[in-house]
């Protein structure tokens, strides 16, 4: 989920918190609980400051080991300590199952985007994406603020809001867990053009009845389109291609590090005045008729790498980026 609603589910659960009359009883212990519920939806995010190191690096770790079997602990001991020295004597055991439970619901929510996250590391480090949820859920995130007025102007307890709140919250998942097993097993039949071999991929819009489709062809080329409300419309097409060039360019550490990330990855590569531009694009993210998230390696006429680019962006912005025209 985005940053946001991973802060309003960490207020919405230590609201729910609140059940527990251990830390209820006392305003002190109820402050660092909540405080624990918004630190512990929040923890595992705290990759996000391998940025730092560059996109590359921040690629291939992100939602990775913080979001590990070992780092559900980890976090909860470290969240848990923190809580002791700043508000004192605190009911530990009450205390540290509440900051496991916002843990493990970070990372538990974060396996229903397509981004995906290795949480079963160190077993495998597969990456696991359910594709169910939008990494933003109108839903999700509207429901929580709901609750959390209510809360804030008094007009229920949080014994009675949150427990609904999160009542109809695990409702809402079943039934976009079905809804997605449902139109994945029917795509064959929703679609006119399909023939044996091909797969499908549906991936979550902010939109309830609006999935984007990824059909992976028999011959290993992409097919991108929208279902929307059971009618499947294709819009665009990608060619991947096997260019010498391409496997020469995937060598590079950057672009190792994207298809380490993605297996929905295509290569295209250009040839301009100066030299070549290979770009690999992950097929899942289409966004206004661009692929944002890209690798990008750039060569000269020796077929020598002079730089590379691994990220979000658009066009215009790769071009200024990279500055094409200075090479």
């Amino acid at each position: 989920m985005d940053t946001g609603t991973h802060f309003v589910i960490g207020l919405g659960l230590g609201g729910l918190a609140m059940v527990d009359p251990v830390l209820s009883a006392d305003t002190t212990t109820a402050a660092a609980a909540i405080t624990g519920m918004v630190l512990g939806s929040q923890a595992p995010d705290a990759d996000t400051i391998l940025r730092l190191k560059g996109n590359a690096t921040y690629i291939r770790n992100h939602r990775g080991i913080t979001h590990s079997l070992p780092f559900l602990f980890i976090w909860t001991l470290v969240i848990t300590g923190i809580l002791t020295l700043v508000f004192g004597s605190l009911p530990i055991v009450h205390i540290a199952a509440w900051v496991f439970l916002a843990v493990a619901l970070h990372v538990f929510s974060d396996l229903f985007n397509t981004y995906g996250t290795q949480a079963i590391r160190p077993f495998s480090h597969k990456w696991i994406s359910w594709n169910i949820i939008h990494i933003f859920d109108p839903y999700i995130f509207a429901s929580h603020t709901f609750a959390l007025i209510l809360w804030g102007l008094g007009i229920s307890t949080p014994q009675i809001i949150f427990p609904v709140l999160y009542s109809t919250v695990v409702l809402y998942y079943v039934i976009k867990t079905v809804h997605h097993y449902r139109l994945t097993r029917s795509m064959p039949q929703l679609d006119p053009e399909h023939v044996e071999g091909e797969s499908y991929m549906l991936i979550p819009t902010v939109k309830y009845h609006v999935w984007n489709v990824v059909k992976k062809q028999a011959d290993g080329e992409y097919r991108l389109g929208e279902l929307s409300s059971r009618q499947l419309k294709w819009i665009d097409s990608a060619s991947c291609s096997d260019h010498p060039l391409v496997k020469k360019a995937e060598q590079h550490p950057d672009i190792q590090s994207f298809l380490y990330f993605t297996k929905y990855a295509c290569a295209e590569w250009k040839e301009h005045p100066w030299g070549y531009e290979v770009r690999w694009f992950d097929v899942r993210y289409r966004h206004r008729k661009q692929y944002p998230f890209v690798a990008v390696v750039v060569l000269n006429r020796n077929e020598e790498i002079m730089d590379s680019y691994v990220g979000w962006i658009s066009d215009k912005r790769m071009e200024k980026k990279l500055r094409f025209d200075s090479y």
